[in-house]
């Protein structure tokens, strides 16, 4: 029996070595450089053009209306934030300031009074602290404890305590007929003229600054949105122009449609902006800055009439630094001063009957004030200091009564001036509401009509 011869052992023929400068293999191309050709390749005929314009239209639509809908969302934001907190903070800034400074008016004028102080007056003091103490919780709630405001509420705080404790020793004082209490009163009146009003003074700043701040803000134009939204509809028309050139067909349904939707989202991000602006600018100007006259002259009025107070309680102890004039009687001159160039302002500044009434009404509260003042300064520099004490704080015909018409005519003035304020930054806020959604809406439509308007067109090459 034969047997077959064993097979030779398999292995695999060697491949031969490769001659030095034979041609290599091509390397792999990356990916997106295949999708390059495959783009480059599809531009070239018509349907791969359509693709790319109906793309881009697409594209741009809906970019146009995501930053439409950041910028506006941003400054509606900020138009929130001037109605809201940053002007209602301003305004409690200045009311701490007034509290203040009437509180140590009615300090003084109980002082006067004698032992037995009006409980009128005591009321006066006790409300102004409690105000003063309230709007500072507030304020303090929605401030940062390290910004400028946070650190002067905080000496606020701090001080106020301390205020409060040196009026009580001196109506202590007073009360048991002792000298010590105007000594007491006095220097209850330096802690809050040197450190509890500047420090009001210095939030008030503050607080109008981060109005001013948010209303640039809520002012500011959305550059990039209305450069996207021409840049698209610019786009849009090329494309219909190109798509009449090429079939002779006057309208393309869906890129009307798309072309319609960003006319309109750009009309409404125009005229929403403008609007917004307007009532911004209104506010800023016939609001804000009447706000701030008017608010300076309340201030004004109130050191002025506190330094009257003062000027019989020091009877001549306090001078000048030059040793030659009373002090409080000096700083009262200046005040009225301050305030009469304050109430001047204000009249130019008031653009209606409704604002202009009351500051017509401090003016001649303020021409009374002087003309009884003169007659108080002639009674006491004549001796008689009991019948000048009942001139400052007596009733009909008395200087408090004059301050208090001051006081008054200028909290109505005040408050004509904060209505107006909100009624236009309100409507700015207004202008804005609703355009971040609408943007988003009509970006949907127009992207949805530009890919339908060319897939009408691509089916025709189906």
């Amino acid at each position: 029996m034969r047997t077959a011869p064993p097979s030779a052992p398999q292995h695999a023929p060697a491949r031969p070595p490769e001659e030095p400068g034979a041609a290599q293999p091509p390397a792999p191309r990356a990916a997106w450089w295949e999708t390059t050709d495959r783009l480059r390749a599809a531009a070239t005929t018509e349907p791969g053009r359509l693709r790319i314009i109906g793309a881009a239209l697409a594209l741009l639509v809906v970019a146009f209306g995501a930053v439409t809908a950041w910028e506006i969302t941003d400054r509606h934001t900020a138009a929130g934030d001037v109605v809201s907190r940053s002007q209602p903070l301003s305004a409690d800034a200045a009311n701490i300031y007034r509290s203040l400074a009437d509180a140590d008016t009615a300090a003084a004028s109980g002082f006067l009074a004698g032992a037995q102080e009006p409980a009128e007056v005591q009321k006066r003091y006790r409300d102004d602290i409690a105000t003063a103490s309230g709007l500072l919780i507030t304020a303090a709630t929605h401030t940062d404890s390290e910004s400028e405001s946070g650190r002067q509420i905080r000496t606020l705080n701090e001080g106020l305590p301390r205020y409060t404790g040196l009026v009580e020793r001196a109506r202590a004082n007073n009360r048991q007929g002792l000298p010590l209490g105007g000594a007491y009163l006095r220097y209850a009146n330096e802690q809050m003229t040197k450190e509890l009003l500047p420090a009001a003074e210095k939030l008030y700043a503050a607080e109008t600054d981060r109005l001013a701040r948010d209303n640039d803000a809520a002012r500011l134009w959305p550059f990039v949105s209305l450069a996207v939204g021409v840049v698209a509809l610019g786009v849009l028309v090329w494309a219909q122009r190109r798509n009449y050139r090429r079939t002779n067909r006057v309208f393309n349904h869906g890129l009307l449609a798309a072309t319609a939707g960003a006319t309109v989202l750009l009309l409404w991000l125009a005229a929403g902006q403008s609007v917004a602006r307007a009532e911004l600018d209104n506010a800023q100007k016939q609001g804000q800055e009447s706000l701030k006259v008017l608010n300076d002259a309340r201030i004004n009025s109130l050191k002025a009439r506190a330094n009257e107070n003062l000027t019989l309680v020091a009877r001549g102890a306090v001078l000048t630094a030059d040793g030659k004039h009373d002090k409080y009687e000096t700083d009262y001159a200046t005040g009225m001063d301050k305030l009469s160039t304050a109430l001047g302002e204000a009249r130019k500044l008031a653009d209606n009957s409704a604002g202009g009434r009351p500051v017509d009404e401090a003016i001649s509260a303020v021409t009374q004030w002087r003309e009884r003042h003169k007659s108080v300064s002639e009674t006491d520099r004549s001796g008689d200091y009991g019948t000048a004490v009942d001139k400052v704080i007596g009733g009909d015909g008395s200087t408090g009564q004059s301050f208090d018409r001051v006081d008054e005519a200028l909290g109505a003035a005040v408050a004509q001036e904060q209505k107006e304020f909100k009624d236009s930054a309100s409507d700015g806020r207004g202008a804005l509401t609703g355009l971040a959604t609408g943007a988003g809406v009509l970006a949907l439509v127009a992207a949805v009509g530009a890919i339908l308007g060319m897939g009408r067109r691509l089916s025709e090459y189906r």
